[in-house]
């Protein structure tokens, strides 16, 4: 708990507590709403053929493993920004606030180097993929369209374990909301 001094007002200090992230967590938010709903339109797609037509549509299953995977990943991008990532709360939960900040730190540091780690070995893998012209069994479509996607998110989760050292072992508050197109400055988009 902190305790206001002489020269810090209670303001400050609820600041302190609630810090906003820089990048607003509704994009992780969004994201998934919108990759589950292509993956249920997808997969109520292919029943329908499959129960009309007796054929199923191969191709949405490849589409469908690639939305799961992004979507997972996606999800744990919010997760280590709002610190609810899958830790032993025995020991992240006891103590005082200051060693729970430092346990929060230190997971947001290992939670950074694992994920720098998929970063870069998971760039090469996709090189790789573009060095060899690989398709996907499915589709033929360049397997790079594929796992180019892992790296990039992984960035993401980097940078969002680095927010939270941040903010000083802090979680993001739970801002869901994006702001109002007029606020963004887009001005009135009907014609």
């Amino acid at each position: 708990m902190l305790i206001p001094g002489p020269d810090r007002s209670a303001s400050d200090e609820s600041q302190q507590r609630h810090v906003r992230a820089r990048v607003p967590l509704a994009i992780e938010d969004w994201l998934t709403v919108c990759i589950m709903a292509l993956l249920a339109l997808l997969t109520f797609a292919n029943v329908l053929v499959r129960y009309f037509t007796s054929i199923s549509l191969a191709w949405t299953e490849e589409i469908s493993i690639f939305l799961m995977i992004l979507l997972a990943m996606v999800g744990t991008s919010a997760a280590v920004a709002r610190q609810r990532h899958i830790r032993i709360g025995f020991f992240a939960d006891r103590g005082p606030a200051q060693r729970q900040r430092r346990f929060a730190i230190f997971a947001a540091a290992l939670v950074l180097l694992v994920f720098a780690a998929i970063a870069v070995l998971s760039a090469r893998v996709t090189w790789d993929h573009w060095r060899y012209s690989e398709t996907s069994p499915g589709l033929g479509l360049p397997e790079w369209l594929y796992s180019m996607w892992l790296p990039i998110v992984s960035v993401f989760i980097a940078l969002r374990a680095l927010g939270v050292i941040r903010r000083g072992g802090r979680p993001a508050t739970e801002e869901t909301r994006l702001p109002p197109p007029d606020a963004a400055g887009d001005g009135d988009m009907r014609s």
